[in-house]
């Protein structure tokens, strides 16, 4: 694959991630939300593809940058980052703690992309074995997981799951040529686009969020005056403790692959992880090396894990695989099983792109760092106008209609509202994409059985994913009622 022609975008695209990341109360969702209808005015699909996996690594990164310094997570990724990280700062030792930080984050992304390399085709070839009923199952098992995983209670991320699936079914029916929720406007018969869609949830809705608190100051540096940090020394770090990154980074590439958990899930569980193997577990949260090392080397592979399920399945992992998965739509790539069959050369060049993104990740990181203080001296102001301009121009750019630009802000609003109930979105944004494919494969299923149901229970993959499935929501329900109770006996306690 011949990067060249592709390595301007893709380092700018880098740059913003960087920017969004660092920037405290945006987010690498938003980022990714607002590359994309970039990244789709490109011809060759490689420049797209290289733009956003791109965006989504440095922003995971970049987001450590305020953890460090100012104990402000730019993005929820980055909250474990907080903890060692800030404690190193508060010694003078920031900059040091974020080339560790940058170095592992690189090699954490690294090891979840050949994992992700190693284990997509062997599990495409099983996937190929999949009727319409285990696709309807796998997409239910993805609504369901994300919805129990998400912050807040089950039943709020059961209602956004439920939402999502709602705004999918908008347009004609494929199937029965039927008008559904269209209200006969012309501008609803082709279905609610997604990319506006998710530019209003991630981009917007931040922006409504922000504004509420805004008072116009700008962030500014508190720690003490940092000491220069070594690559060198980083490294050495690194080759030493080098049992962390691996088993950290496993760990992320674990927890992406599961449907609605993501890397701020993966990097907390790295931690805990960590904490529990570590010979020194007292020295967690007063600048552990370990502390540093493991969030940000499970975070950044848990992008990679993220993948898998992409790839394989058509399930995104997350939210910033769900905009992914829509972006390969507009570049006509069906993710699934099949691609691997039918597009080997396109899959090839996500593998090859996502490695490279590794190396790229360390100037642009390094140059995030340096650029720090610069940016957070800027307005917080000027920084959401910006965001507002993008939102705007992204989504009218997509198909040229003000229609969509009336649909990013509705989605905005309703996420700054869901935000405001603490519903979560991201189950909203797997039902807007598994929607339609458990309806497609439930219908075609029942078409195919002539209407007989048995099968969708009595497969043998189904009733595991049916089984799996009962014990999931068994087990939420069981969580909800221990901790209802523990509430309860907290509020009597005199």
């Amino acid at each position: 694959m011949d990067y060249l022609p592709i390595l301007l975008p893709w380092m700018l695209s880098m740059i913003f991630g960087v920017f969004v990341g660092a920037t405290p109360g945006l987010t690498a969702t938003m980022a990714v939300a607002l590359i994309v209808p970039l990244s789709i005015q490109f011809d060759d699909p490689n420049a797209g593809l290289a733009m956003i996996i791109g965006v989504s690594f440095t922003a995971i990164f970049a987001g450590d940058i305020p953890a460090t310094f100012l104990r402000i997570p730019g993005t929820p990724a980055s909250a474990a980052a907080t903890l060692d990280g800030h404690a190193l700062a508060q010694k003078g030792l920031g900059e040091q703690a974020l080339k560790l930080n940058l170095v592992c984050s690189a090699l954490g992304g690294l090891i979840g992309v050949v994992i992700l390399m190693l284990l997509a085709p062997q599990m495409a070839k099983f996937a190929l074995k999949f009727s319409n009923f285990e696709y309807f199952w796998l997409a239910v098992f993805g609504l369901t997981m994300s919805a129990t995983v998400s912050a807040g209670n089950t039943f709020k991320g059961m209602l956004a799951a439920g939402l999502g699936i709602l705004i999918s079914t908008v347009g004609i029916d494929n199937i029965s040529g039927t008008a559904r929720f269209t209200f006969k406007t012309a501008e609803l018969s082709g279905g609610i686009q997604f990319i506006p869609v998710m530019i209003g949830l991630f981009g917007l809705s931040e922006v409504l969020r922000n504004a509420r608190r805004d008072d116009g100051s700008t962030v500014s540096m508190t720690t003490p005056t940092q000491q220069p940090g070594s690559f060198l020394v980083a490294a050495k770090t690194m080759a030493r403790r080098w049992r962390t990154v691996v088993q950290s980074a496993v760990t992320g590439t674990i927890i992406g692959a599961l449907p609605g958990a993501g890397a701020d899930v993966a990097a907390w569980a790295a931690y805990g992880l960590a904490k529990k193997t570590s010979k020194k577990p007292d020295t967690f949260g007063k600048g552990a090396e370990e502390g540093i090392i493991a969030p940000t080397s499970a975070n950044n592979a848990a992008v990679a894990g993220a993948w898998i399920p992409a790839l394989v399945f058509g399930i995104p992992g997350d939210a910033v695989t769900a905009i992914v998965l829509g972006a390969m739509l507009m570049y006509d790539l069906k993710p699934g099983p099949q691609i691997f069959v039918e597009s080997p050369e396109k899959v090839k060049a996500i593998f090859s792109i996502a490695l490279a993104t590794q190396a790229l990740l360390l100037v642009a990181g390094y140059c995030g760092i340096r650029a720090f203080r610069w940016v957070m001296r800027m307005p917080r102001q000027a920084v959401l106008t910006s965001v507002v301009v993008f939102s705007v121009v992204g989504a009218f750019s997509l198909n040229n209609r003000m229609f969509d630009v009336y649909v990013m802000v509705a989605a905005g609003l309703l996420g700054w509202f869901l935000d405001s109930q603490k519903v979560p979105i991201a189950p909203l944004i797997l039902g807007l994409i598994l929607g339609p494919l458990a309806e497609e494969k439930l219908r075609a299923g029942l078409i195919a059985e002539q209407g007989n149901l048995v099968p969708l229970f009595t497969r043998p993959i189904c009733a595991i994913l049916v089984t799996l499935l009962v014990l999931m929501l068994l087990g939420a329900i069981v969580n909800a009622v221990r901790n209802r109770r523990k509430k309860n006996q907290g509020d009597t306690t005199p």
